[in-house]
């Protein structure tokens, strides 16, 4: 399983860094989790820079894609040449956006008439760009699941694991990364939030 955290100029790092923690909590052969950026290196909204671990086009191959979020995602849509770069296809890929994340999948046609969550800066876009936004957070439609709230990113990660590897191993993952003292309550609330988007067995 190869999943890719789309990271722009700009990134919040709560979005990419927390998907990257908890879907990383699976260790089998073939999982490989990579932040992918459209150059060598980006920024960060509060000045972290990282290295990008694969590039846009490998994106394209990956099994599975989340998009996050920054203060730069208007710039990114406003952009062509690096929107014709994002070649993401929901028949094959299991697809994530987080937050602003959310405007860019407006943008490329994967909404449609599908409602979203995105937060409350990036809500006006998403919905200039006719999408209905939704008060929680987190929604998921086929292969296509939206986040908002940084805090979502935890859920998003989640639920990519439960359609992947199951609601055990989900379970699992989100345990390891909440409070310590609230482990139990978080699991039962995160997994309250995913369990109504997934394939019914």
């Amino acid at each position: 399983m190869k999943i890719a955290i789309l990271t722009f100029q700009g990134f919040n790092e709560l979005d990419s860094f927390i998907a990257l923690g908890v879907l990383n909590r699976i260790r089998r052969p073939g999982w490989r989790v990579s932040i992918c950026c459209p150059e060598a290196e980006v920024t960060s909204m509060n000045g972290v820079t990282v290295r990008a671990q694969s590039t846009l086009e490998e994106a394209r191959e990956a099994d599975a894609v989340i998009v996050g979020s920054g203060m730069g995602t208007r710039q990114v849509v406003a952009d062509p040449a690096l929107m014709a770069r994002l070649q993401l296809d929901p028949t094959r890929q299991l697809i994530g956006a987080q937050c602003s994340g959310t405007l860019i999948l407006a943008k490329l046609g994967l909404l449609g008439s599908v409602p979203a969550c995105t937060d409350l800066l990036t809500k006006p876009w998403v919905q200039e760009a006719g999408v209905t936004v939704l008060d929680q957070p987190l929604y998921a439609e086929g292969n296509v699941a939206t986040a908002g709230g940084c805090l979502g990113s935890a859920y998003l990660g989640a639920w990519l694991i439960a359609r992947s590897e199951g609601i055990d191993a989900a379970a699992a993952a989100l345990h390891y990364v909440a409070p310590v003292g609230e482990k139990d309550a978080y699991v039962a609330n995160a997994l309250a939030r995913i369990t109504p988007y997934l394939p019914q067995a």
